[in-house]
């Protein structure tokens, strides 16, 4: 190759003191081939290649993707010298189980990595690990599909229809179809605990003890400090945000005015869950405590035998199920009594759902297991009677959905010449931010659309499959996403 084809790399990055982007962008051009590389500052990021008829073609391409990052106000840096966002990877123990009989497994997953994001609903089930890789599966076990995101993903969490996956890069990806988009970006200072979504609004619980509230557009609302750090649950509902933390749980107005009540838990909180009456905290002192929405008071204890890391309850809060750090699960009735404890067969369980007599953990070895927690199942299981648990395997040809870069994201959706069936959007300027408006009649034209950042343009007009209102005032995007040309 001549030194006029030679290698040639330009390396950006956009890191900004006010806690908001932390992000760099490398384009490389290698004779007629573009290669970018961008992500969060200190990780590998992702990646794509692109090829050119000529050398000179190539250099344009990669000058004018150059531009468009430095008028959004990257600058030309030296990799290494800015640390990366702060990242808790949560440290957990797993002591072997002290049950004396194991839980009867049906079958069992192994996603090669640690997991935490679990959800499962009336069509798939759900897990994503510490990889970044989310797998869909039926509820016999069968693997559908993968999503493949960046970095390792926090949790899992459902919204009406909407899925979503919180992950270490400090973005939350839109599952709900086939190309996965990021729908909100949390500010780089903020090393993300958990977080819950409802009705399209993000409420984020951090390692010191913060809780911040992003609204659909990816804008922020409030944030509140509360007592403790840790802040392993957050749970919303129309009325509160309930923050757990070293030191109990906190309920917030859900407007942000001001704090609601405050619950000191017996240990620091490890998990929570919620009904429509109640939440449920999971303690590092071996307890789960039921505690009022309305008033903060501590209605029941379940007391497990070691430190509880998951927590969920059967509909109505009928029965309520525990995970420890010795690898073992429980089931209480609503009063407290315990019904049964069993070994998990594979690590303690860091998240787990209940759903339809089968309850689905995620576990330190990076499985999901589902168990059959009916009242024949477990009987049988007390008395050393289990099931062979199916050991499930990775489909040869998987469906595999990656999100979409920035620059190119336009290019991932399809194009259509007229709308046919569905609704028209259309993204237009309002002042120095893109908005999303419907132009299709039926709908209130003043209402923003909840809408992937990465493909807005301005000017553009897109056909969606559905818009859904959210009691905000405001629609969702629901289905694939097509651009008008």
């Amino acid at each position: 190759m001549s030194a006029a084809q030679g290698r040639n790399t330009t390396y950006l990055e956009l890191s900004q003191d006010d806690g908001g982007a932390h992000k760099f962008y490398e384009v490389t051009v290698d004779g007629t081939t573009v290669h970018v590389r961008y992500g969060r500052i200190g990780a590998d990021g992702q990646r794509q290649t692109s090829s050119f008829p000529t050398v000179e073609k190539a250099r344009a391409a990669a000058a004018k993707k150059v531009g468009e990052k430095v008028r959004k106000g990257y600058a030309p840096a030296v990799q290494g010298q800015r640390a990366a966002r702060a990242v808790t990877r949560r440290q957990v123990t797993s002591a072997p189980s002290t049950a004396r009989a194991t839980a009867p497994v049906l079958w069992r997953f192994r996603t090669g990595d640690s997991a935490f994001g679990i959800h499962v609903d009336e069509e798939h089930c759900w897990v994503g690990n510490q990889r970044g890789d989310v797998y869909t599966l039926g509820h016999d076990g069968e693997v559908l599909s993968r999503f493949s995101l960046p970095d390792g993903v926090k949790c899992l969490v459902a919204d009406d229809f909407w899925i979503y996956a919180g992950c270490d890069d400090g973005k939350v990806y839109d599952l709900s179809s086939k190309v996965p988009f990021a729908a909100y970006e949390i500010a780089e200072d903020v090393d993300i605990f958990w977080l819950d979504i409802h009705e399209g609004v993000l409420n984020v619980s951090d390692r010191n003890g913060g809780l911040t509230v992003i609204d659909h557009e990816d804008e922020f609302q409030w944030s509140r400090n509360s007592a403790g750090n840790s802040g392993w649950m957050v749970r919303a509902d129309d009325r509160a945000v309930y923050h757990g933390h070293s030191q109990g749980v906190t309920a917030y107005a859900a407007d942000g005015t001001g704090q609601l009540w405050h619950t000191t838990t017996t240990g620091n909180v490890l998990f929570g869950w919620q009904e429509e009456h109640a939440v449920y905290a999971g303690t590092g002192r071996r307890v789960v405590q039921r505690i009022d929405k309305s008033t903060g008071r501590i209605e029941a204890a379940f007391t497990c035998d070691a430190a509880v890391y998951s927590c969920a309850t059967s509909p109505g809060g009928q029965y309520v199920f525990a995970g420890d750090s010795a690898s073992s699960v429980y089931c209480f009735t609503s009063d407290g009594t315990r019904l049964w404890k069993l070994g998990t067969g594979g690590g303690s369980a860091l998240s787990m759902q209940y759903h339809a007599e089968k309850l689905y953990l995620v576990s330190t070895d990076g499985s999901l297991a589902c168990v059959d927690a009916s009242e024949a199942a477990i009987a049988a299981a007390q008395s050393g009677t289990v099931p062979v648990a199916q050991d499930i395997k990775l489909a040869a040809a998987l469906p595999t959905y990656v999100p979409p870069a920035t620059p190119a994201a336009v290019a991932t959706i399809s194009a259509v010449p007229a709308p046919g069936s569905g609704v028209v959007v259309e993204c237009v300027q309002e002042n120095g931010r893109l908005r999303v408006h419907v132009l299709s009649d039926g709908y209130e034209p003043s209402w923003n659309v909840q809408f992937p950042r990465a493909i807005r343009q301005a000017g553009a007009r897109y056909v969606v499959d559905a818009l859904h209102g959210a009691s905000g005032g405001f629609y969702r995007v629901r289905g694939e996403i097509r651009r008008l040309v």
